[in-house]
């Protein structure tokens, strides 16, 4: 009796009520529970694609609401566009002087000089050109347009908008966008044509090349993708920085503060967005 209670585990008193408490299997759990993480992991997948999905569906009905954003193009073109030239012209022309003198650097005692021109020329046109414009015009573009739209978000102008019967994106953000992504590509092209030309002062004036070595130079390696490729990818940057300017804008809370947090967000988002979209055309183009 001893030996069947003590292989039934009985309690001291050998009062068997409770019920025997059996030894545990040496088989291992085939059968785990779901951890709460795992099932947390669900609803959060399914509100991200239903946050996708909403987004999407806003986005192609601001699309087609052309009457709203329509007449607003043409000032966003300029704004966006027209008035960031000249920065984009200043940018240029010390990247084209850097690039002569850098270039004459290395190519002395070891290559032709006239090598010069086809290192400006690519790397201005495929390289220098869109991506040091792009991240310039993200500080100018992409901070003034969440600055305008975080303004009118914590301000109520964007409700208003929408008791007036106005979709906020049709009228905020499509025009900024496309204005964005088509301007974007004719500054980085007169700032591909001066970087070149500040190149070809530079050479002919500090460097002793002669301009029909430096043209040589400069037709050596030059295909007509160097200009549609720089151009493509700069068009891409203008729409992402202005979409993460207009995104942040729109979040913005909290008044002067969260409009400064806003700011400073979109310009650094839309840098990083200039970077992954400039790795990937390399990718998919080259």
């Amino acid at each position: 009796m001893r030996s069947v209670g003590r292989w039934l585990a009985l309690p001291p008193d050998g009062n068997a009520a409770t019920g025997p408490r059996f030894p545990a299997s040496p088989l291992p759990r085939l059968i785990q529970p779901v951890s709460p993480s795992t099932t947390a992991r669900t609803p959060a997948s399914e509100g991200f694609i239903a946050h996708v999905g909403r987004r999407s569906l806003e986005a192609g009905r601001a699309l087609a609401d052309g009457r709203t954003w329509l007449p607003l193009l043409a000032g966003q073109m300029r704004r966006l566009g027209v008035d960031s030239v000249p920065i984009a012209l200043f940018i240029a022309v010390f990247t084209g002087i850097v690039l002569s003198l850098l270039s004459s650097y290395i190519f002395t005692g070891t290559v032709p000089l006239y090598f010069v021109g086809a290192l400006v020329g690519k790397t201005i046109m495929m390289e220098l050109g869109p991506v040091l414009t792009g991240m310039a015009l993200a500080g100018r573009v992409g901070a003034s347009i969440a600055a305008e739209l975080g303004t009118m978000k914590v301000t109520e102008q964007v409700d208003a908008l929408e008791t007036l019967a106005y979709d906020r994106y049709a009228y905020l953000v499509v025009p900024r966008v496309l204005a964005a992504a088509l301007m974007f590509p004719v500054v980085t092209a007169f700032a591909m044509g001066v970087g070149v030309a500040s190149g070809w002062v530079t050479s002919i004036n500090l460097l002793d090349l002669s301009t029909p070595e430096f043209f040589k130079g400069l037709k050596l390696f030059y295909q007509f993708k160097d200009i549609w490729f720089g151009l493509v990818k700069s068009a891409s940057f203008g729409g992402a920085v202005a979409l993460m300017g207009c995104l942040r804008g729109l979040a913005t809370e909290g008044g002067a503060a969260g409009v400064g947090q806003s700011t400073t967000r979109a310009v650094v988002l839309g840098c990083e967005a200039i970077l992954v979209l400039d790795a990937f055309w390399a990718l998919v183009l080259l």
